[in-house]
């Protein structure tokens, strides 16, 4: 979601600063806003694409089984982790 909000943000950012030619009386400057519109949709993006890479993934495995010489339940708990993902 956030990377699709990054995204809309430079773009209606762009289409304000270099599309929109009106004339506000002085009082509002659309190219200013369309400016902060995209950098502010590239900061969003950045921040969206280091939060989903820092993601990590783990899956925990447990396996039972009966030990044959003393006749005992054993139970054996893993976690693995993938740092890349």
């Amino acid at each position: 979601m956030g990377i699709g909000t990054g995204i809309a943000l430079f773009v209606i950012g762009a289409i304000l600063a270099f599309a929109v030619n009106v004339d506000l009386g002085g009082f509002v400057n659309l190219a200013l806003i369309g400016y902060i519109l995209m950098g502010a949709g590239v900061v969003v993006f950045l921040i969206s694409l280091v939060l989903m890479l820092r993601r990590r993934s783990s899956v925990s495995t447990t396996r039972s089984a009966v030990d044959p010489a003393s006749g005992e339940q054993v139970t054996r708990r893993t976690t693995d982790s993938d740092p890349l993902v």
